[in-house]
């Protein structure tokens, strides 16, 4: 298939905020697709690269920008190659032959696919396209029961890897997907609660569990085997023996475990994320390392035991089994309660010791590995900043028309300008984006086709959870779930949030967080 139907299809996706139509409108395309097509195809559409990383960053990629083609002529499986190959070239010179290898590509992609391979590259499809509408998609696809599909995704931890099974062969494809040891799963996720007493309301009956900034794992054990892998489902075993030798101890002969790793000080205090990080890097004087910064686990899911699926049992009963095996001291500390005081007090007590915020789980919620829904709600501290809105980018869907996507800059009081810390579009009513349309239209400098540039004088406070380093932006830092509290057009861009107040933060914070991408 020509990769421009694809981008055709992606961009009919955008235009339409109707969720049916976007999965008739992918289900179209994935019966027309080879079975060699459907996983990048699956991919592309849901925003990612099947490889994960693709060896190049959204600034070589710009570096590597080429008249665009008049004519399609790209096939998915052109693109593909180029994906598999790029992460390939390695050496001296590497970064002006992958800039080569590029610019060659660009020339032969027409303007509407080269805009879409930029987006996919900088992490920006917005079409409305993600994992759950794609899921949906494929079920209709392929005629199969889209509760079935999920359930086959989650025990594959990858839909792409489910994609060419199900349309082939139906439901009977799903039949090879089901929870095992050693096959890791992806793990389940939080929504966010504004605070405490929203989340208490939410859910009612509430389990709650502290939220610690560590490194997820979900650990495997059969006998005296065990494996140990990360969030991103990557193995990790030999970089945490203590792990490993404390789950042999477990009064079980099979488990799943889920739960968080950290260091902690003698204190008992935990250290910053990225001081536990380090625990995994690839060269590692392993002995050393563990004496300096041995490894505490904090285990709060069980989803398997003894050859008993636990995924499809309630979290109440998940977390009854996990009590029955696992040491008291290595539980993730745990409240039940309905009381919106008492939880306060709850994450009084995680915050004091130095952990990120508490969980509040729905104590009848199953195991929904890969999904992020409302059966959990993070509750954290957030932080706020008074940053400068650079430019903004025009909005997909139902915000098509509005400037919606700002472009999030913090005064440089040692170099002069701004220091870009990421884009956000969360936490916009209606009547703000209307706002800020017609606002940043008025103070306009330039644009280009997805974003209006904009003089450099609207302050907006913004709250976020942490700061991440980020080697998307010069800066070096990214804020990690940015969302606008309100405008601040009272306030001169001179009183704004310096970038050195954010460099300081960050240091506080242990330099920054990366993601949990091990």
């Amino acid at each position: 298939m020509l990769f421009a139907q694809l981008v055709a299809t992606s961009g009919r996706v955008a235009s339409t905020s109707k969720r049916l139509e976007k999965v008739e409108l992918l289900a179209q395309l994935l019966r027309q697709l080879d079975p060699d097509e459907v996983a990048p195809a699956v991919s592309y559409l849901s925003g990612a690269v099947p490889q994960g990383k693709t060896g190049v960053g959204y600034a070589t990629l710009r570096d590597a920008a080429a008249e665009p083609s008049t004519e399609a002529t790209l096939s998915i499986a052109d693109v593909h190659r180029l994906f598999q190959d790029l992460p390939g070239i390695r050496g001296g010179s590497s970064a002006q032959r992958k800039r080569e290898v590029l610019q060659c590509f660009l020339r032969r992609a027409t303007a509407e696919e080269q805009r879409f391979l930029f987006g996919l590259v900088g992490g920006e499809i917005r079409q409305g396209a993600l994992e759950g509408v794609m899921m949906d998609a494929l079920a209709k696809a392929a005629q199969v029961n889209p509760d079935r599909l999920r359930r086959a995704v989650m025990m594959a931890g990858d839909l792409s890897a489910v994609a060419r099974p199900v349309l082939e062969k139906g439901a009977s494809g799903l039949e090879q997907f089901d929870i095992q040891l050693f096959r890791p799963v992806q793990p389940m996720l939080a929504g966010s609660a504004e605070d405490i007493e929203a989340a208490v309301a939410e859910i009612g009956d509430a389990a709650l569990e502290y939220k610690m900034d560590g490194a997820r794992v979900q650990v495997h054990r059969s006998g005296d085997e065990v494996r140990v892998y990360s969030r991103a489902l990557n193995e990790v075993t030999e970089a945490v023996p203590e792990i490993v030798e404390a789950v042999r101890q477990f009064p079980a002969r099979e488990v799943i475990l889920d739960g968080e790793v950290l260091s902690l000080t003698p204190a008992g205090r935990p250290n910053p994320f990225q001081v536990t990080m380090r625990r995994f890097g690839r060269r590692l004087d392993l002995e050393r390392m563990r004496a300096e910064l041995p490894l505490s686990p904090f285990w709060f899911d069980l989803l398997y035991l003894d050859g008993t699926p636990l995924i499809d049992e309630a979290q109440s009963q998940r977390f009854a089994s996990l009590s029955g095996i696992s040491p008291l001291h290595s539980l993730m500390p745990h409240l039940r309660t309905s009381d919106s005081s008492k939880a306060e007090e709850f994450l009084k007590q995680a915050l004091e010791s130095g952990h990120e915020g508490i969980m509040a789980k729905a104590p009848g919620s199953t195991y929904a590995a890969g999904s992020r829904g409302q059966s959990w709600l993070k509750v954290k501290k957030a932080h706020t900043l008074d940053l400068v809105v650079l430019a903004a980018e025009w909005g997909n869907g139902r915000r098509k028309g509005w400037l919606s996507n700002l472009h999030l800059g913090a005064r440089d009081a040692e170099k002069g300008g701004f220091a870009m810390l990421g884009k956000t579009f969360k936490g916009m009513t209606d009547e703000m984006l209307e706002w800020q349309t017609e606002y940043l239209r008025g103070i306009e400098i330039s644009r280009d086709s997805y974003t209006v540039y904009v003089e450099p004088k609207l302050v907006v406070e913004i709250a976020f959870n942490d700061i991440q380093i980020s080697p998307r932006y010069a800066s070096g830092l990214a804020l990690r779930f940015a969302r606008v509290k309100r405008y601040r057009p009272d306030k001169p861009v001179e009183l704004a949030d310096t970038f050195q107040t954010v460099q300081r933060m960050a240091a506080e914070a242990g330099g920054g967080r990366r993601d949990d991408s091990i």
